[in-house]
């Protein structure tokens, strides 16, 4: 299996997933966009990963390289691979299929609980949040379910939190992959977001639980199962 993944700042990449997909025997290459490095032909990966950034998804005029991004996204997807976006990856999926991504109505910062929608308790990877525990959170933005797309999860403080597109695609607006050491460097590289509001904890409360980031493994890894089908 090939993995490709696409990074927009050097502290949000795999996480935790680099070592569940290296554990299944994944090949693995990136493209880093604030290293200037290219994007490879379609045909050289069979699963690509969008990661999260603090970028809007329609920043083409602040960053050039998101533009040829998104072709790489819909190229991937008419080609029938597998496509899975994170926070800001999920919402670029989201634009390359026609939906809008606009601000939340109170950013969501922390530990707060998922709940499968209807339809997402119909589905393999939507009923893994059935059970409504807490995932980490942080953006400022959502994206709208795109046509044809299946809304599998909603939370208190953002209605999408996860869409199904056929098969192959999925997006997710919450951080599974997020361990202790990328929580702190996010915190590091982002205070500035970590303000009051209702859908905000601080860093301290975010890291105040390790088991929280044991139980998000264990469900990234039944995520992951579920959809790459191993």
């Amino acid at each position: 299996m090939r993995v490709h993944y696409l990074s927009h700042v050097p502290f949000e990449k795999l996480g935790t997933m680099e070592t569940w997909l290296e554990q299944h025997g994944a090949a693995l290459s990136a493209t880093r966009f604030y290293q200037g490095e290219d994007l490879p032909a379609p045909e050289k990966l069979d699963t690509l990963i969008v990661m999260g950034g603090p970028m809007g998804a329609d920043d083409e005029s602040r960053y050039p390289w998101m533009a040829s991004e998104k072709r790489f996204i819909e190229q991937c997807i008419e080609a029938d691979k597998k496509v899975l976006g994170v926070c800001l990856g999920a919402q670029l999926i989201a634009r390359v299929l026609g939906a809008q991504v606009t601000a939340n109505p109170e950013p969501e910062i922390g530990w707060f609980p998922v709940q499968s929608t209807d339809a997402g308790r119909r589905d393999p990877i939507g009923t893994l949040f059935d059970d409504g525990a807490p995932v980490l959170h942080w953006h400022g933005d959502t994206f709208a379910i795109p046509d044809g797309a299946v809304h599998l999860a909603r939370s208190w403080g953002c209605e999408n939190q996860a869409f199904r597109f056929g098969d192959k695609v999925l997006g997710l607006q919450f951080h599974l992959e997020l361990g202790e050491n990328e929580t702190r460097a996010l915190c590091r590289e982002s205070t500035d977001q970590l303000k009051d509001g209702p859908w905000i904890q601080n860093e301290a409360e975010m890291l105040s639980d390790p088991a929280r980031f044991s139980a998000a493994q264990r469900r990234l890894g039944r995520v992951l199962e579920a959809f790459l089908e191993i």
